[in-house]
């Protein structure tokens, strides 16, 4: 219940936490923003919102005045969108899987995958938000294809916006100097390749605090470790 759900924020703020709530449908959203609202994030914490779907312009402004990020699920749109639009029917939502439009409000977005129900690798992620189309699609059916992301912006939300969600922000999730070395490289250039080239994309290493966690040993980078 609503009760419930506030009692909930309320312990959480006892322990000057932050939450973070699963939120689909608009009416569920709308019941987290009004515990959040009677319970705001303690300073210098935000709050997640996780999916936001289907969401009315009304929830997005009032969302605005809370220190809270949107945890978006990309793919879900390749796997969810068709189904979705049998159960809403004819209403009509301001924002029905708008990651574009959402960013032009203003709205800061953290990138996820929903593990482990879904499938953990990001550029399952990143595919969707660049494309609007399920993986290996023959009929390469796009939906909404006005909301597509930039690479960069896709890029994004699971680099910059992850920090930013866990208010890291000032310790990595870009690289610059005085932060911390967290990244991945890729075996190929994202921004230079196709679209439909990001699915076959293998990672060739990753470095977490300066460290090298993994080396693709079949990789550049593990070639010319092996070799040297």
């Amino acid at each position: 219940t609503k009760e419930q759900l506030l009692q909930l924020v309320q312990k959480a703020r006892s322990y000057q936490l932050p939450v973070a709530v699963h939120a689909i449908g608009d009416l569920a959203f709308e019941y987290v923003l009004e515990a959040i609202e009677k319970c705001p994030a303690p300073v210098g914490r935000r709050d997640r919102l996780i999916h936001a779907q289907i969401l009315r312009k009304e929830l997005v402004e009032r969302s605005k005045k809370l220190s809270v990020i949107y945890d978006i699920q990309p793919r879900f749109v390749a796997s969810d969108f068709p189904w979705v639009l049998e159960r809403v029917g004819n209403q009509t939502y301001d924002f029905l899987y708008a990651w574009k439009s959402l960013l032009a409000e203003g709205i800061a977005l953290a990138g996820g995958s929903d593990a482990p129900i879904e499938p953990l690798d990001p550029l399952l992620g990143i595919h969707a938000a660049v494309t609007r189309t399920r993986p290996y699609d023959r009929n390469n059916e796009v939906f909404n294809p006005e909301q597509r992301l930039s690479m960069y912006e896709a890029l994004s939300l699971f680099t910059k916006g992850s920090a930013f969600a866990e208010n890291k922000e000032s310790d990595y999730g870009t690289i610059e100097q005085g932060k911390r070395a967290d990244f991945t490289i890729f075996n190929q250039d994202l921004f230079q390749i196709h679209p439909d080239q990001i699915l076959d994309t293998k990672v060739a290493a990753t470095i977490i605090n300066e460290n090298p966690v993994y080396i693709n040993e079949e990789g550049p980078i593990g070639l010319a470790k092996k070799y040297s």
